[in-house]
Order: C-alpha cells, then structure tokens, then sequence
C-alpha cells in the first residue's frame, strides 16, 4: 500500500490531529524546513534589532551630539534592514517550494485514495462534491502553506525575541507594555470560538453548491427537456443563500480581529507613551528606552495580531484538509484475498452457486441466483427494472461482494483471483458509453495502451466505425469534448465496440443500447457486437426481443429471483412470466437497470 504521508484509519475530528498529519506530509521535508525556520529566524532578530538600534543612537549619539557615531550606527541599521529583506525572500522561495510539493503529494494521495474507493462509494455522493475536495479544499491547505506557515513562526519568534528584549531593558515598562495583553486573548477567545464552527460550515456548503452545479450542468438536456429550469435555479438561489449566510457570518466574526487588534494596539501606544512619559520625568527610563519601547508597543501587538488573522486561515485550510483526509480514510475496496491469484487464460465458464446479495440490510437485491454459462455462450438477462440484472453483472465484476454462495469463473471461486485480472479478462460495453476529451485514436487504445496505430485503425474497422471515422475533418486524430458530445450516440456507441475489440477480454457485457438510434446505425452496431461476442462468453442486459431470441440461455429475473431460464423457444412453451411478456408486446418490461 502507498505511503499516504499520515497515519491511515484516524479520522481527524480537531483541529490538532489535522495539523499533525499535515506536519506529517511537511515533516518529508526537514532539512529544507530547518533552513527556512534559520531564515525566518534570522529574519525576526534583525526585525527587533531596528527600534533598539534607534534608542541607542538617542541616547548614546543624538544627545550628546555624536554626529560620526550617529550616522555609523545608522549605516548598521541600514544593513541590517537589508539582510532582513534577503532572509525573508530567502524563507520565502523555499516554503513556496515545499508547500507546492506538499499539496501535489496530498493532492496525489487523494486521486490514488479515490481510485482504490469501492463503487458504492461514488453511487451515494455528487462528483461535483468530490470535486470541491480535491479543488477548493486542497487550494485552502496549498494558501495556508504558502502563506501562512511562515507568518506563524515568524510571528512566534518576533513574539518571544521582542518579549525578551523588553524585560532586559526594562521590566517595568514590559509589565506596563503587557496590561493590553489579557484583554487581546480574550478578544481573540471570544471570536475564533464562533469562527471555527462557521468556517467549517462554508466548506460544507461550499461542496454541496459545486455537486449541485456539475450535476445539473451535466444534466442539462434533462432540465430543459423537462422544462425545469425555474426549479433548478430556485434551488441554486437555496443553496447559494445558505453558503453566503455561513461565509458572511465566518467572515464578519473574523473581520472582527484586525480591528480590535488595532484598537488595542493604539490603546497600549498611547500606555506606554503616557508612562514612558512619567518615567522619563522621573529619571526612571531614558528617552530612548522609551522611544524603543514605543516601538516595540507597536510591534507587540502586530505578531498577535497576525497569530490571530493567521488563525482564521488555519481554520479554514483545517477544515478542508478534514474533509481530504475523510476521503483518503475511507475503506477502501476489499483487498485481494491472501493467496489470490492472476486468473490467466481464461476459457469464460461462467457460474452462479447460490447467490444471495443486497445492497441493504434486510432488502434483498438477489436471492439465491444459480446459473451456469458454458464457454462462448451468449446468456440474455431480462425481467423489469429493478429486477437485478445489472447487480449480476456487477457481482461478477466483484465491484460488489455476494452475501453468501459462490461465483466461478472456470471452475476458480473469484475470491481466489486478483481483481485487477478479473476486470481485465472482462469487457464491458454499457448503455451510456462514456468517452473522454481527446482524439478518436486515444479514445479507442484507451482498451489497450500499447496498441499500434494500425491496431487501432483495424478494431475501428470490425466495428464499423472506419467509415464514419474518416468523414470527420482530422478522421482518428478529431478531437472529441468531454464525454464525446462532438458525435452522435451510434457513433459513441461503435468506438465503444472498437475500444472492446482491442481490448479483446475472454468474457462480455453488453447493455445494449439501441433502442433511440436510426435504423440503418442500429443494424451496423448489431453487426458490430456479434463480431465482438464470437467465441466469447456474453452476458447480456437485453432490451430488444431480436437481442433475447439469439441468445442461448435466457435467464428470466423477477424481484431479484431467477424464476425462469431457458431458450426462448423453450420458454414460450413454458407459457409463464416471460411467455406473457413477450406475447402482451410489453417489451419496455426488459428495459432499465437496477
């Protein structure tokens, strides 16, 4: 199993865990990390050296009218301002590269965690809402890294270094310089408690709006076609209104930070200044203690304050690595079992002993299903939506596991066989045949990467879609959009065939798909598929009665039950359930999928 950066099965629920494991992804990188945290160092100590430098040079050049030595100090404090700036760009550059390589490792993980995710995963959640984990999410945690990381220890060390500084050179003045200080961490208290909850509910609903817009962008012919579009923007008008009140409630708590950190910096100024004063009258502090202290009054605050809008960002970076490391979390498929094997050649028998599954507790989806199908056979599934008959299919594929019984191919149980070789000694060739953005060509080796062009061009021309291929402007090399909107569904449908033909599996499944295509794209499609099937174990999903009469074996199924099997002319003769179907013409009773 790869190394997924962080501890597997600990599902963050605090902020502290998630910051943990994100220091775990960080932690690849020490040595780079210890250079940086020396820069960041560096950099804050020349920060603090400024205000001292210029009470020095009041009190032990201005005053008593050292001009030379006035003006070499000034010099230093030019330097020093100088190598402030070059240790800060330094800091900067390196944690712009390891945070950069640490998101991609964090985004890669996520892509890997969701490529090993069982089927039944992706079924129950919106694409639009994975998505926004592996976009927005993963963009909160890459800012806060960039950004972010630095400003805390930087903010840390100025802290602590200006903290030391102003108790060596006066404790009196650091306890008045920290009157302020209790009020700040109340303050801060006080607003992040309402921030945080506020900042996770954004992220939320920030996901929930994304899936909503993918899903009815994909889904758009459904909407006009159903003339929906008020309901559908109704409904985004909901959603949308629920994301602004929770991001304008978590902004407005957070907006709240700045301005009371710099109410309270001007507030502990004006204190220190008013005592500085007093002091100064008195001959307690000198005058350049006093401006030093002004300073850093000034500055006190700005790391506390930074800490606190810092934190706001934490938040919000937290909240979305929470839902990354959810993903990557999540149980995956079901390991091979210890001792499974590649299944080799395979000759395609295909048997069901007894199988029993549901997708549900106490809802069965299949019971008992016994079936055998010799090599080469065609097996026909038909019976109403809901029947099972894709469940069949899938349970072969072991995208699910059966409850109880037995699926061999072969005469091996295929708990026994890896599933990657399983999948990969099947075809499969759905109804809604997806294709992706790219030429004609890729779309088709896409069944077997290592196909020559001229392997290509001949898979394309079994499945006649040579023809149509080479009509098109660029012929194989036509750019196809997303999900192959540039060609008809017949067209899709044969460089699906084409796809299947050179991947060439021992066994096929087949959802036809040609109920709402021409006649004459329906018939080169037929030809196409019992090109395909020769030789080979088919299962198919029927929905055309001339599919079902060519079948060897019809498998009749009904409320997850195979109630009648046979050829058809020997289930005709049986008079039952599938008899009455075909001669009441109710064909649309083998149509859907379950």
């Amino acid at each position: 199993m790869a190394d997924r950066g962080g501890k597997r099965g600990q599902r963050p629920k605090q902020w502290v865990p998630t910051l943990l494991r994100i220091w775990s992804y960080l932690a690849v990188h020490k040595r780079l990390l210890t250079a940086i945290f020396v820069m960041t160092a560096v950099s804050s100590t020349l920060g603090l050296l400024g205000p001292y430098l210029l009470g020095r040079a009041i009190d032990d050049f201005f005053v008593p009218g050292d001009y030379k030595g006035l003006v070499l100090l000034i010099l230093v404090l030019g330097a020093s301002y100088i190598a402030q700036g070059a240790a800060g760009w330094l800091q900067n550059f390196w944690m712009i590269g390891v945070a950069q390589r640490t998101v991609a490792k964090l985004r890669a993980d996520l892509f890997d965690a969701l490529h090993r995710l069982p089927i039944a995963y992706f079924t129950k959640r919106q694409h639009g809402e994975l998505m926004s984990r592996m976009t927005s999410d993963i963009e909160n945690v890459s800012q806060t890294l960039n950004s972010s990381f630095i400003q805390l220890i930087s903010s840390l060390l100025t802290f602590a270094g200006m903290l030391g500084l102003m108790i060596w050179l006066s404790p009196i003045m650091t306890l008045i310089t920290l009157t302020i200080v209790p009020v700040m961490f109340a303050g801060m208290r006080w607003i992040t408690n309402r921030t945080g909850r506020y900042f996770k509910e954004t992220q939320r609903n920030t996901g929930a709006l994304n899936g909503f817009v993918e899903e009815t962008l994909s889904g758009q012919r459904i909407v006009k076609s159903f003339s929906r579009e008020h309901a559908v923007i109704d409904e985004f008008m909901a959603k949308n209104a629920r994301l602004r009140e929770s991001a304008y409630r978590a902004q407005v708590y957070s907006g709240f930070i700045p301005k009371l950190m710099n109410m309270l910096n001007n507030m502990s100024f004006a204190i220190v200044a008013g005592a500085g004063g007093l002091l100064t009258l008195k001959g307690i502090v000198s005058v350049g203690i006093i401006v030093t202290f002004a300073e850093y009054a000034r500055q006190f605050t700005r790391p506390l304050n930074d800490l606190a809008n810092q934190f706001n960002t934490f938040l919000s970076a937290v909240a979305g690595a929470e839902r990354v490391f959810e993903v990557i979390d999540e149980q995956e498929e079901t390991v091979d079992e210890r001792g499974a094997v590649p299944i080799g050649q395979v000759k395609g028998e295909i048997v069901f002993d007894n199988v029993s599954f549901s997708y549900e507790p106490g809802v069965p989806t299949i019971e008992g299903a016994s079936f055998r199908a010799a090599a080469g056979e065609m097996i026909a599934l038909v019976g109403p939506t809901g029947a099972g008959k894709t469940t069949i299919v899938q349970l072969l594929a072991r995208f699910y596991e059966p409850d109880s019984g037995r699926i061999l191919i072969d005469g091996r149980d295929i708990r026994g066989i890896t599933r990657k070789s399983l999948r990969k000694a099947m075809g499969f060739v759905p109804q809604d045949v997806f294709l992706f953005e790219g030429t004609i060509r890729e779309n088709i080796r896409y069944g077997r990467l290592d196909a020559t062009d001229e392997e290509v061009e001949q898979a394309a021309r079994e499945a006649n879609a040579h023809r149509f291929i080479m009509k098109l402007p660029h012929g194989y090399d036509t750019m196809l959009r997303q999900d192959g909107s540039g060609i008809s569904q017949g067209q899709r449908q044969l460089l699906a065939i084409a796809r299947m033909i050179l991947a060439d599996p021992a066994i096929l499944v087949l959802d036809e798909a040609t109920s709402s295509i021409d006649t004459i794209t329906e018939l080169h499609i037929q030809e196409a598929l019992y090109r395909l099937m020769a030789g080979r174990t088919s299962i198919v999903i029927a929905h055309r009665l001339n599919t079902i009469r060519r079948a060897d074996r019809i498998l009749v199924l009904d409320r997850g039950r195979i109630i009648e099997q046979g050829s058809h002319e020997e289930l005709m003769a049986l008079s039952g359930f599938y008899s009455s179907l075909v001669r009441s013409g109710q064909q649309a009773a083998f149509a859907g999928s379950e």
